[in-house]
Parts: structure tokens; sequence; C-alpha cells
């Protein structure tokens, strides 16, 4: 695999920000390492993308440092974007920057002209863990003609709560940067509005979370709204807490849950 740390200048947030890029590379003599990919090294139409986004206190090396992601991704001929975004719940900040016009239209475009990625929507996925389960989840209700799957671990799923229990957050004047004060619920910040909202054709989406986890039962709440709205989803909930090693062993799961061609 090749491994690219990528600084650049974003128009949506008028600074230079970071991204960091995993990208297939066919070896032979690597030790400890398959040659084998499944896909060519630079197909047709470009590698199959998989965006993975970072948590609250966490930046776009984050799933490097603390995870084998580039090891798992060496036998799936998948390319790995892994954004920067501070702590923005992927949303356009009231007093801030624009992150969502960032994560949804400038990167793709972007990372794009840059790299030799697939932009058909059969080869584009994002996942995404706490604050990123967020905004892998909102990117794909969003915009679900361009995803073929979307998976949130530990997702911080239910804002709506989280805006009214500022308790649970190490920083509360954060919602009123990013919101000014106004509720997202009912909107298009409300993923469990976005699931009420009738569209064909959604992304296959997958949850994991802990069960020691202080955001299960957000998740538990976001699985029976996708059961009411009969929005297939795959589940595993099991024994665990909000860190990286359950993390580390559900972005494996996710990877072999991909439908990668």
């Amino acid at each position: 695999m090749a491994l690219i740390n990528c600084d650049f200048f974003s128009d949506a947030l008028g600074v230079s920000t970071s991204m960091t890029v995993i990208l297939p590379q066919k070896t032979v003599g690597q030790i400890g390492m398959s040659g084998e990919i499944r896909a060519e090294v630079s197909p047709p139409s470009g590698h199959p993308t998989l965006y993975l986004l970072h948590g609250l206190s966490d930046d776009h090396t984050i799933w490097l440092r603390r995870t084998s992601i580039e090891r798992y991704v060496a036998e799936r001929g998948i390319a790995v974007v892994m954004p920067q975004v501070g702590r923005s719940f992927y949303t356009d900040e009231v007093y801030g920057q624009r992150y969502w016009t960032f994560l949804s239209e400038e990167l793709p475009e972007i990372a794009g002209s840059f790299f030799p990625l697939s932009t058909r929507r059969e080869d584009t996925f994002v996942a995404g863990l706490s604050m990123g389960g967020y905004g892998a989840l909102k990117w794909a209700l969003r915009h679900p003609a361009k995803f073929a799957a979307a998976a949130g671990l530990s997702g911080a799923l239910d804002l709506v709560r989280l805006q009214a229990e500022r308790e649970d957050l190490d920083d509360p004047r954060m919602m009123d940067r990013i919101f000014d004060g106004n509720s997202v619920e009912g909107t298009d910040d409300d993923l469990f509005a976005l699931l009420d909202q009738p569209v064909d054709g959604l992304p296959q989406l997958y949850l994991a979370c802990g069960t020691e986890d202080a955001l299960y039962a957000d998740n538990v709440r976001f699985r029976n709204a996708c059961v009411r709205q009969e929005v297939p989803v795959t589940v595993n909930f099991r024994q665990g807490q909000h860190e990286w090693g359950f993390w580390d062993a559900e972005i494996l799961r996710v990877l072999e849950w991909l439908p990668i061609g």
C-alpha cells in the first residue's frame, strides 16, 4: 500500500487542511504482506474508495495510529480517504467553518483530482466512529445516490439528545459554536428526521456499538427507527466500550461486509 499525507488548500474552509490517503499497491516481495489484491492496481474507473471519518477528539491521522487499517485494506484493492474536520460534527458551523460543504462537495472532487478514485456509486463507501459515525450516516442519508454502503461505529447518532444533555460533552459551548443554540430536531442534521423522509435506494447500513458504551441507547434507537422505516441495516451490538480495541475489530468487520466488487 502507498500511504500519503496530503496538505492542500480548501476553498470551502478558506484555509489549508489535510487528509491521509491509503492507495492500493501490488507487491511481490514485501515480508508479512500479501502481494495479491482483488482489483487491478489502477482500474479504468479508479479504485473503490472508503471515506473514513474521525471522532470528536481526533484528526485525519488517528485511524492509522490506533488501528491496522492499512494492513486490513492491503488485500482488498480499496483506497481509503481520511479527512480532517476538527470538532465540527461534519456540519457547516454558524461560528466557524463550512465542514459539511467541505466533506460532501469539495473533498471528493479534490481527492479525485489527486488520486485515481472511482466515482461510481457501487465503488464508494463511507464509515466513521463516534462523531464520525454520525457524519458517515448523515452523508449517506443526505446523498444516498453517492454511496453503496455506510457504517457507523459507536456513532453519536442522536444529536438532538446531545444538544439537550450537554453534560455528556467535554466542550458544552461547542453546540453553540456549531448551531448557535438552534435545535437540529427535524432538520437535515437530525438522522432520525432523515430516516423519516421517503427515499428510494438507500445505501446498505451497518451499525456497531458496545453494550457498555454511553452511546449504546442512541444506537439502539436508531436501529429501531431503521426497522420501523423498513431500512435494511446490519447490526453488531456486543460487549464493549467506547475505545479503540472495539473500533479496530469493527473496522475489519466493516471491510469484510462492504460489497466490494
